[in-house]
């Protein structure tokens, strides 16, 4: 009995002993973590702190300029892509109608064809002169139809020449099936590489009108194509009203406020870009000069923007003339007086604007048809 009571008092005292540990021990971690806690909040407060005063600073206005001036051109060089994309499509699509065409007037031909060997496959069958006349009666496959020479051949002793006229006529007709079948499929991709193309530019535009809005409308003066003010260089006496160049100039500034679109060359309705401007222009004055901006700038007789001393100087310039930008990536037309008429920018409308800023400073070449 006393022995019991023994027991049973230590096991009472050890579990009270356990208790006191498990409090203090309890307690130790809620006071490291209190300390981990004071630890970290403060940390915190001094990463937040030294992040604030590290943070970077807002770019300068000319590194602003400088960043929409390389948007500029990069959404220039790509929209002369897209030009030219276009071009390829306009091209295979004229391409597929002509294909379309012969493959009508073949797939004509090869059914008349059809008919008459079919004709003499059945009389040869019927007088044991052929095995079977079935896939040339049936097939309207012309590569099934040259597929099946060994019966073609058991004919061609007695109707040689109806035999060649007929191989000919299945060639040509899935040659012309064939080659339509590649331009589709090239004009699906033409297409594809349209829909990219909209995509960066559309990308870019965005992030040309970010930046324009960290900038007050007169730090946005001659950042880029469009928003040219005041007078420019340049001279020559105005375009003669009757004259080519004269026409073409009255039809670009009769343009004024149309809207800027990818690869429109007009009418007002559906818009211009820079290159469809200056070409729609003088296709109106009775001269044909090519689509793309690169092309106007590379066929087409140049005007010189050097003295023979070297030194730039726009004193050569006559109303008519197409300038070319950044690379000649974007052109416009001169109009006289210092001013120019150009299809700018996405967003934007035609409009008359100086020589001067971006323009003068991105001018390469110019050129007169």
């Amino acid at each position: 009995m006393s022995h019991r009571s023994s027991t049973e008092a230590g096991e009472v005292a050890s579990g009270q002993g356990a208790a006191r540990g498990r409090k203090a021990a309890r307690a130790a971690g809620w006071r490291r973590g209190w300390v981990v806690g004071i630890s970290l909040a403060t940390a915190t407060a001094v990463v937040g702190i030294g992040g604030s005063a590290a943070a970077l600073p807002q770019p300068t206005v000319t590194q602003v300029k400088a960043k929409l001036a390389e948007l500029n051109t990069k959404s220039a060089k790509l929209g002369q892509q897209y030009d030219q994309v276009l071009q390829q499509l306009s091209v295979a699509n004229q391409r597929l109608k002509v294909l379309n065409k012969e493959t009508a007037r073949y797939r004509k031909s090869f059914d008349a064809m059809r008919l008459e060997i079919g004709r003499l496959a059945a009389v040869a069958y019927e007088q044991g002169g052929a095995s079977s006349p079935v896939a040339l009666l049936t097939s309207e496959s012309p590569q099934q139809v040259l597929d099946q020479s060994s019966i073609l051949t058991e004919l061609s002793i007695a109707n040689s020449s109806q035999i060649d006229q007929y191989r000919a006529a299945s060639r040509q007709l899935l040659n012309a099936q064939q080659t339509a079948s590649r331009t589709r499929a090239g004009i699906l991709q033409l297409k594809h590489s349209l829909a990219k193309r909209i995509a960066v530019l559309d990308k870019l535009k965005q992030q040309q009108e970010t930046l324009l809005a960290q900038l007050t409308p007169t730090q946005q003066q001659g950042v880029g194509p469009g928003g040219g003010t005041g007078g420019g260089g340049g001279g020559g006496p105005p375009a003669p009203a009757g004259s080519q160049a004269g026409k073409a100039v009255n039809y670009a500034e009769a343009q004024i406020g149309c809207p800027y679109v990818y690869g429109a060359t007009g009418p007002c309705s559906a818009g211009f870009d820079c290159s469809g401007l200056t070409s729609s222009a003088w296709a109106y004055a009775g001269v044909s000069i090519p689509r793309v901006s690169y092309d106007q700038m590379a066929s087409l007789p140049a005007v010189p923007l050097h003295t023979a001393s070297g030194a730039f100087t726009t004193k050569y310039l006559a109303p008519g003339d197409i300038l070319g930008f950044a690379g000649n990536s974007h052109v416009g037309m001169y109009v006289g007086g210092g001013m120019l008429v150009d299809a700018p920018v996405p967003g934007a409308n035609v409009e008359k604007v100086a020589l001067s800023g971006w323009y003068l400073s991105n001018l390469d070449g110019a050129v007169r048809p």
